[in-house]
């Protein structure tokens, strides 16, 4: 199963990547600077764009970190452009694509804690599914609905990206 959900956050990063080319398309149409996204919120108290999209980096990241007891790079958090942020998104996917079953051998059992936790912990079953699942597609959700608010034209079948479907069965 976590193979499989870090499969689809790897996924959902390669839209993000196609979101961030398309941002970049839309400011040139519209005749303004596209770094300028990196700084759009919804709302005053929220995180602005670039934080989102490094939020959800981080989220997917630190996902194997803690799953697996691998270490994964650092990132200063200092992208300054959409295609520095595309870089960052890449590097994570790579990341993802270094996970094996193997390494999430006893992954549900583990104890994972956070500095920010102040010493609490949770077993790795509960942290991946009550933390890092729902974190990284809230994070990746406000990156897309923040895209939407500012113009950039994309739609239902750009979050999801490619899907299996299959023909029915022969008879």
């Amino acid at each position: 199963m976590y193979l499989e959900l870090f499969g689809q956050m790897k996924k959902q990063l390669g839209q993000l990547q196609t979101w961030l080319d398309l941002a970049g398309k839309h400011a040139e149409d519209k005749k303004f600077d596209p770094n300028l996204f990196l700084s759009f919120r919804l709302a005053p108290d929220q995180f602005a764009f670039a934080r989102q999209v490094q939020i959800a980096c981080d989220t997917a990241k630190n996902g194997v970190k803690y799953m697996t007891g691998k270490d994964v790079p650092a990132h200063a958090d200092n992208e300054q452009t959409l295609a520095e942020l595309e870089d960052r998104v890449g590097s994570v996917i790579k990341i993802l694509d270094g996970v094996t079953a193997k390494d999430l051998e006893g992954a549900a059992t583990r104890s994972v804690s956070q500095p920010r936790w102040e010493g609490k912990w949770m077993p790795g079953h509960a942290y991946f599914l009550e933390h890092v699942v729902p974190n990284f597609f809230f994070h990746v959700t406000h990156t897309y609905a923040l895209l939407r608010h500012n113009g950039v034209n994309l739609g239902k079948k750009d979050y999801l990206g490619p899907i299996e479907r299959r023909d029915p069965p022969a008879p």
